[in-house]
């Protein structure tokens, strides 16, 4: 494996992967903290200091050690989760819905962000690939986390959705898979199945969608 191109990339994703788990776990809080958990706020978690989300084995470790041992092919990590206390939620069943969508759409609203700038980056016919290439990842990181986090099965933001969304008898069945959910999302991703079902149908639906909504910059920028 090159080393340059090891850097040359770490580089490239590095602002836009801080920003992307930064503003997404500061999202859930902000969102909980207005439906009535203050919890969040209290441990100093509504902020947008990546230090306070990072953590050191999911941000860091993991990401490094699955690039180097799938030469860039896989890459998984994950942020610290900030807490909510769902029940402290003025209407718990329905407001963590809104909890749980705040960080994917965060994620969206960053990646249609990158994408006007790259819009614009490339309008005025920027020859400084660093930061074309920043932009891209930008959007790629943001649809990536967008769609995975809203994969249907508990603990992630889609499978919190769900629970919201359920009958109270399907929502308690669905809310008990949460302690073995990690384990069986990460072997579905080991599968594929998860990468041919869900992530890639959505991004493609992500894409069209941002292409869809820049419209009018292209226009006025033509």
């Amino acid at each position: 494996m090159d080393f340059s191109n090891l850097v040359q990339t770490v580089l490239i994703y590095a602002l836009p992967v801080l920003f992307a788990i930064t503003v997404h776990e500061a999202a859930h809080g902000y969102a909980a903290r207005y439906f009535g958990d203050n919890t969040a706020a209290m441990l100093g978690r509504i902020t947008l200091n990546p230090f306070k989300h990072i953590d050191p084995v999911g941000t860091i470790l993991m990401p490094l050690l699955l690039y180097f041992a799938t030469s860039g092919a896989f890459l998984f990590g994950y942020a610290k989760p900030v807490p909510v206390q769902f029940g402290r939620l003025r209407n718990p069943k329905r407001d963590m819905v809104w909890v749980a969508l705040a960080g994917p759409a965060s994620n969206f609203a960053q990646a249609l962000l990158w994408a006007a700038l790259l819009m614009v980056l490339s309008r005025l016919q920027t020859e400084e690939r660093f930061f074309l290439e920043m932009a891209r990842a930008g959007i790629l990181v943001n649809l990536v986390m967008w769609a995975f986090n809203l994969f249907p099965l508990p603990p992630l933001d889609g499978g919190r959705i769900l629970v919201g969304l359920l009958p109270w008898k399907w929502a308690h069945m669905v809310s008990r898979i949460e302690p073995f959910g990690f384990f069986i999302v990460m072997a579905l991703v080991m599968l594929g199945t998860v990468g041919a079902v869900w992530l890639r149908p959505l991004m493609a639906l992500g894409y069209g969608s941002i292409k869809l909504l820049l419209m009018p910059l292209a226009a006025l920028l033509s």
